[in-house]
């Protein structure tokens, strides 16, 4: 049994005892400190009532971790909505639809259906920063807990947003049904079993697009690993080719995950995903600038023309930005680290290389469905298959390793010295270590697991063998000091 708390909720496998799996009593614990914290965070005048928002995902132990999240929330005094079956990115969006105080999505997101997890938001549908989280995990740690009496627990509703959430995407100017309906789409969606088997065939339906379902039912039992990734989406290949489709979807559980597939099987790279809405967003605004001889800031408003990524993201959203004289800006890894990142540059577009889109004129959250609104429209536009749209980015190829350490305390001597060897290059330090060679266009990242004693290494150069060797040359490092 496993159980992690974090800054940014409580993840786990379900049962177990106390403290070594997500048992009903970690639930109640760390549901009553979201609520005490969120109450300190914002305060009200007596007898006001407080609200927040529930959803979960498809997983198996949604229903028994909802029912004790409900529970525990009104039995603070806090009112609850309950979203049922809802994505991650539908579930913030309803924080703002009711004016809610907060949201508690049940969701594990990628991870087997063995696990389940509290993510935790504020009054905007977003993720609590680290001081909140923290103070969070301070209460619950604490169990000096205190309930509301009978003539004060909250109440329950039920509402479904799905329809609101996607109201709100197709109603961006940068969305366009009607081409996309005329284009005349065929997809293939793999929704793992999980809610974006109810979300995302509505979306599809709505622009227009037949949709061919691949493990649409959400029961919760997995198809297949539930992270995107191109080895376990050999199912959802073969159907693109077999159905003679113009691409394939593919999402994780809570549908935060984008990853397409190209008409001929093979995967767009889910790192691609954010590079081709980016380059949809800026290029618009530059060519409507060049067409109309407006300016591209007063077309860009109230944004810039800059995008954001973590620093683990490949280098290809930089080059499409800077392609059209824009500016990209890295962020330390973490949903809430790019969302203040992009908040601090003003970014059209950001997002994580693992799929994952946050487009600031919906919403500041990861949103597998704008990011399939907003691909439909830009492919729409360009009259081109999606492989011959992949061709047309820069190619780059990330690899991926770690270094497992019996002593924790090594993980900042490797850090240091990596830091020594590369100090001519371009240095970042906000997260781990990145060296960048500019020269090469190459990078590498170093940094250490929150829950692990493991140093994740990811490389990226234009070619497998150059991202393997880049990689090895930091292992070797590593390995001399270990010895």
């Amino acid at each position: 049994m496993t159980l992690i708390k974090s800054i940014s909720g409580i993840r786990g496998t379900i049962g177990g005892a106390p403290g070594e799996g997500l048992s009903p009593i970690d639930v109640v614990k760390f549901t009553y400190a979201y609520c005490e914290k969120m109450k300190e965070r914002r305060p009200k005048p007596a007898g006001e009532r407080y609200k927040i928002v529930v959803g979960k995902d498809a997983r198996l132990s949604g229903d028994m971790v909802e029912q004790l999240v409900c529970g525990t929330a009104i039995s603070c005094g806090v009112d609850v909505v309950k979203a049922g079956l809802a994505s991650t990115p539908t579930t913030e969006m309803a924080v703002v639809f009711e004016e809610a105080d907060g949201g508690i999505i049940l969701t594990a997101s990628h991870n087997p259906k063995q696990w389940n997890a509290l993510k935790l938001l504020n009054e905007k549908g977003e993720f609590l920063n680290a001081a909140e989280g923290a103070a969070i995990l301070e209460c619950a740690e604490s169990e000096n807990f205190s309930f509301a009496d009978v003539d004060n627990l909250g109440v329950v509703e039920e509402r479904d947003f799905t329809d609101a959430h996607l109201d709100a995407v197709l109603e961006l100017p940068t969305v366009d049904v009607e081409a996309v309906r005329k284009a005349g789409f065929k997809v293939v969606l793999d929704a793992v079993n999980s809610v974006g088997g109810i979300i995302m065939p509505r979306l599809l339906e709505r622009m227009g697009v037949e949709c061919i379902c691949v493990n649409c039912d959400p029961t919760g039992q997995f198809a297949h690993n539930p992270e995107p990734l191109p080895s376990n989406l050999v199912e959802l290949c073969e159907a693109v080719v077999s159905n003679n489709a113009d691409f394939g979807v593919s999402v994780d559980p809570d549908v935060d995950r984008l990853a397409l597939i190209c008409e001929d099987g093979k995967p767009f790279g889910e790192e691609y995903t954010l590079v081709s809405i980016a380059d949809y967003l800026l290029g618009r605004v530059y060519n409507e600038a060049l067409q109309t001889g407006k300016s591209i800031e007063e077309l860009a408003a109230p944004y810039q023309m800059t995008t954001a990524s973590n620093l683990s993201s490949s280098r290809a959203l930089r080059d499409v930005t800077e392609q059209y004289g824009g500016e990209y800006f890295a962020a330390a890894v973490g949903e809430v680290n790019v969302t203040t990142k992009m908040r601090e540059c003003g970014a059209i577009i950001g997002g994580e290389g693992n799929g994952g889109v946050i487009y600031p004129a919906l919403h500041y959250g990861r949103d597998a469905m704008v990011g399939v609104a907003l691909f439909l429209t830009n492919l729409a536009y360009k009259k081109m298959k999606v492989s011959e749209l992949r061709a047309t980015y820069p190619e780059y190829v990330i690899a991926k390793n770690k270094i497992e350490l019996s002593d924790s305390a090594l993980i900042d001597k490797i850090l240091d010295e990596v830091k020594t060897v590369y100090a001519a290059e371009d240095v970042n330090t906000i997260d781990g270590v990145k060296i960048s060679f500019e020269a090469r266009k190459e990078w590498v990242h170093l940094r250490r697991s929150n829950t692990e004693p493991i140093i994740r290494i990811y490389a990226e150069a234009a070619t497998q063998e150059a991202a393997d060797a880049l990689a090895q040359q930091i292992i070797e490092i590593a390995n001399n000091i270990i010895k």
